[in-house]
């Protein structure tokens, strides 16, 4: 009889250390956030501050306690700048590292696109810091892609509204032969003809251009007032100091993949006084007191510079935003269900480095064309030339 209770508390006792082990491992797994970012290749200059970004962010907010007292572990790989890669090491983020959710998607539009199917199958939230539209349109064909960034939609549309402001009827677009190239291109046949714009001319290039005249000299024969070009390779480099050869005196203009300073200081003098269309950002000191992204923005510049000793640049940015989405949707499924997880991103609502983000079921990024800036390259800095008006 003795031995039978004795065999009943010891069972009851392994029954619940089982119970209290298995509580206290669901307490301490971790929420795996996956990342792809291009670090080498022609995106690279992108790809190093986005990445150096989201290692910060992770660190930081583990030493606060994690995410509803869970740790938060960072998986990042490198996409090479190439599709093949980043449909592999997102394959490998959620089929081996079994990642809650992905946060960078590349940092190109094409890598984005081109991982988009991959977590659709397996039903992976992922946040693209890209800006082509396709990522996130249509809705319903974009269940588990959401992003950090405009789409190229709404900055052909700014770019469309400063040349309105100066009297610009006349454009010529050059743009690379990428899915990013391609797209805006799209938008700006689509948005030129109901805007009063003239496209006199469309030309197009290889990523990997090293010589750019051909296109420019039949450019100059159209006679534009404004030549745009959309790429994020140093083939953009190219463009600007061709065009300076040739003696184009038109207004030089890059898209929202150029903002990259290193860029122009390599284009040295030919990208002087060259016009932009980016998010926020890069002049977040020069906005007014008032823009409720300006502290977000100078707080996060001095975290980096204190932790790296250099200052973040767009692109990190959107990084930053975009991880930011992926903590605050986590937080608000309290679950690592992730159809949970997909729609508390559908329901968030906050300010970052670039706006004030206001997503929906509807609606998978959550910025507006009036959060995008028009700048100049002067004088080795940015200028705002058009200011942002976040509603």
């Amino acid at each position: 009889m003795a031995s039978k209770a004795w065999a009943a508390t010891v069972a009851m006792g392994l029954a619940l250390s089982l119970t209290v082990g298995s509580s206290f491992a669901q307490e301490k797994r971790p929420y795996k956030i996956g990342s792809v970012f291009s670090v080498t290749g022609p995106g690279a200059l992108l790809g190093e501050r986005m990445k150096t970004t989201v290692e910060m962010m992770v660190e930081q907010i583990n030493k606060k306690g994690g995410i509803n007292g869970h740790p938060v572990k960072l998986i990042v790989y490198d996409a090479a700048s190439d599709v093949t890669k980043a449909v592999a090491a997102t394959n490998r983020l959620i089929t081996q590292d079994e990642v809650d959710i992905i946060s960078g998607a590349g940092n190109m539009s094409g890598l984005s696109l081109a991982m988009k199917p991959v977590a659709a199958r397996y039903g992976v939230p992922m946040i693209s810091n890209a800006g082509a539209r396709a990522i996130v349109e249509p809705v319903d064909a974009s269940k588990w892609a959401f992003k950090s960034h405009l789409t190229d939609k709404e900055i052909v549309g700014r770019a469309i509204d400063y040349w309105k402001s100066k009297g610009i009827t006349r454009v010529a677009m050059l743009s690379d032969t990428t899915s990013f190239g391609t797209s805006a291109r799209d938008e700006l046949k689509l948005q030129a003809p109901g805007a009063g714009i003239n496209v006199v001319a469309w030309e197009e290039f290889e990523m990997t251009a090293t010589d750019l005249v051909p296109q420019l000299t039949r450019i100059r024969a159209a006679n534009p007032e404004v030549i745009l070009c959309w790429t994020v390779a140093p083939s953009g480099i190219v463009f600007m100091k061709n065009a300076r050869q040739l003696g184009l005196k038109q207004t030089l203009m890059h898209g929202f993949g150029y903002v990259v300073p290193k860029y122009m200081e390599m284009a040295g003098e030919a990208s002087e006084g060259t016009v932009l269309v980016s998010l926020r950002f890069p002049v977040g000191a020069q906005l007014p007191d008032s823009d409720p992204t300006k502290a977000v923005i100078l707080n996060y510049i001095n975290e980096h510079k204190a932790k790296y000793g250099s200052e973040p640049d767009v692109y990190g940015a959107e990084a930053y935003d975009g991880m930011l989405m992926a903590f605050k949707a986590l937080e608000a499924a309290k679950s690592f269900d992730k159809e949970k997880i997909r729609a508390a991103l559908e329901g968030l609502q906050f300010i970052g480095t670039n706006g004030l983000y206001k997503f929906s079921p509807q609606r998978h990024y959550g910025l507006t064309k009036e959060d995008a800036v028009v700048m100049e390259w002067r004088q080795g800095g940015w200028k705002l030339l058009m200011g942002a008006d976040t509603k």
